[in-house]
């Protein structure tokens, strides 16, 4: 995946994951998606913000970093992303929101209209 704007690279290789029996759906503080994979947003989880987005691991994220703006970074012991976008690549465009908060599953969701996606 690349950053739309300045085309840099944002996740490792990845592969489409076809069993979604392999999603976490349950058990928050944990990873939502196995790492090496990523899956488009149905909607099955955060309907009303994510749904049509990218979700990837954390840990295949790379080239990025927290967003500029310190209020988008929300959360007790991790980042809740309800603060609009908190990812941004190396040339600080918004790229989408990490999800790593306690309480939630934890992933990446990468904005369709920020990222480039080949796969």
């Amino acid at each position: 995946m690349f950053c739309k704007t300045c085309n840099v690279v944002i996740s490792k290789n990845l592969d489409f994951l076809k069993d979604t029996t392999k999603l976490n759906k349950v058990v928050y503080g944990k990873d939502y998606i196995p790492e090496g994979f990523y899956i488009l947003n149905d909607g099955e989880i955060y309907p009303d913000r994510l749904k049509g987005w990218i979700l990837i691991n954390v840990k295949d994220l790379i080239n990025s970093k927290y967003h500029y703006d310190k209020h988008r970074l929300n959360g007790c012991c991790g980042k809740d992303g309800l603060d609009g976008n908190n990812k941004v690549c190396l040339s600080n465009h918004e790229i989408g929101t990490e999800m790593s908060d306690c309480w939630e599953l934890h992933l990446v969701a990468l904005d369709p209209n920020l990222v480039e996606y080949s796969f």
